[in-house]
């Protein structure tokens, strides 16, 4: 392509993670070693969304110490959305969209966009970069992933996915140590319940905290394989007369034989129209009690997971800056219509690069846990998911502290004068 030179504009969409800001920092500070390219560096407030109404802030306004602080700082510093351009069901409205953000887009001189987000996002930027073509606008469009759900296909994972099980096996891992401590002759069974709707990721990544047979978690209950309640209170029983007591793991997304969500919510629906989850772990507990004496107790981690930015893992920053820097990277040469992904180059000692890939194989398509990665009878991944997942949560992070307490880093948000009409 030919050398194209204006203006960067960089988002967040979907649900956050420990290092989000990671790649948007290292989108930033990329993006400032190209002057010839890059003119003036914006942010979108709450994703497309934000950008549709045309909120913009001025990067440049920014210290460079907070850039920085956004290594370490969770949630999503620009603010996040999860508004979906749907052609397929609102054709009407997806059509007013892009033409607005076209709109915005030249009234800003916006030639280079980058998305930080999920299957959703990666959607979007797909359209975007697909819309673009059409209307012969000079605009590259790359993908940055992101989401603690692991579930985007052709990367090896995703920045946050590191980070989230690092923080969700050393709370198991401490569950477990007040919970046999508490075992009385009766049994007791605390079930914990951690993200993950469709793909058991998350849940699996608990696996960690197994040092010896006998450690928790006792049991993970995964999306992709279906709840099976007589084996499962067999092995609840099982385990509480062996060890006086079971750690149970469940993905919020658990599914029954005949692939109901057995949490779901059918009277609520969330932002895609999809079933609001009312809790997993509330509903393993039930099961149990209706069925035998055991006393359960129930965690529900939720946004915590997703927001231990002190638990963070090294590895899972340095990678999530990284996509970032190779996000701009691709875009300076060129590049559009790719996401950035993880290459794993070897497990020990574990080395990674990037890559880029057709963000059309990326959007809206789900990567789940192969089956090979889980034992016979369902209820553990075995030694394939450990030798994948250990390497991800190496490396411990040295927070700037302030009153004992970790220090994070806000945003100034200068906004950038609006050039359009309110959106219609």
């Amino acid at each position: 392509m030919a050398e194209l030179v204006g203006n960067l504009l960089v988002a967040q969409s979907g649900g956050p993670t420990a290092v989000i800001n990671a790649s948007v920092a290292g989108v930033i500070v990329e993006a400032g070693k190209h002057p010839d390219a890059i003119e003036e560096i914006y942010g979108g407030l709450n994703g497309i969304l934000g950008i549709l109404n045309e909120e913009l802030i001025d990067i440049q306004e920014e210290l460079s110490t907070t850039i920085e602080g956004l290594k370490h700082t969770p949630a999503a510093a620009l603010g996040t959305c999860r508004y979906k351009i749907d052609f397929k069901k609102k054709p009407d409205q997806a059509a007013k969209d892009m033409d607005r953000l076209f709109e915005v887009f030249e009234a800003h001189n916006i030639r280079y966009f980058f998305y930080a987000g999920g299957n959703d996002s990666q959607d979007t930027a797909h359209k975007l970069h697909e819309q673009a073509i059409a209307r012969n606008y000079p605009l590259r469009v790359i993908g940055v992933p992101k989401t603690i759900d692991n579930d985007l296909p052709h990367t090896d994972h995703c920045p946050g996915y590191g980070s989230v099980i690092k923080y969700n096996a050393t709370t198991v891992m401490e569950i477990a140590a007040d919970v046999r401590s508490m075992a009385t002759d009766s049994g007791s069974c605390c079930i914990v319940e951690v993200m993950g709707r469709s793909a058991g990721w998350i849940a699996a990544g608990t696996v960690l905290a197994r040092r010896t047979p006998a450690d928790a978690p006792h049991i993970i209950l995964l999306p992709e394989i279906p709840f099976n309640q007589a084996a499962f209170l067999a092995k609840v029983q099982e385990t509480i007369k062996e060890l006086g007591y079971c750690i149970v793991v469940v993905g919020e997304g658990l599914k029954d034989a005949e692939g109901n969500e057995i949490a779901a919510d059918k009277t609520r629906l969330d932002a895609f129209g999809h079933p609001v989850l009312s809790g997993a772990a509330e509903r393993i507990s039930e099961i149990i009690s209706e069925n035998s004496t055991t006393r359960t107790r129930t965690v529900k981690l939720g946004y915590a997971q997703r927001a231990a930015a002190h638990c963070a893992s090294e590895t899972d920053v340095e990678e999530a800056v990284a996509c970032g820097h190779s996000a701009v990277k691709a875009a300076i040469n060129g590049q559009s219509g790719y996401m950035v992904k993880i290459v794993r180059l070897a497990d020990s000692p574990y080395r990674w690069t990037t890559g880029l890939q057709d963000i059309k194989d990326i959007a809206n398509v789900e990567h789940l846990i192969p089956r090979d990665w889980i034992s016979e009878d369902g209820f553990l991944p075995n030694e394939k998911f450990v030798k994948y997942a250990s390497p991800l949560v190496d490396g411990e992070l040295h927070l700037p502290m302030e009153g004992g307490l970790p220090k994070f880093v806000t945003l100034k948000k200068v906004v950038v004068e609006k050039k359009l009409p309110p959106r219609a």
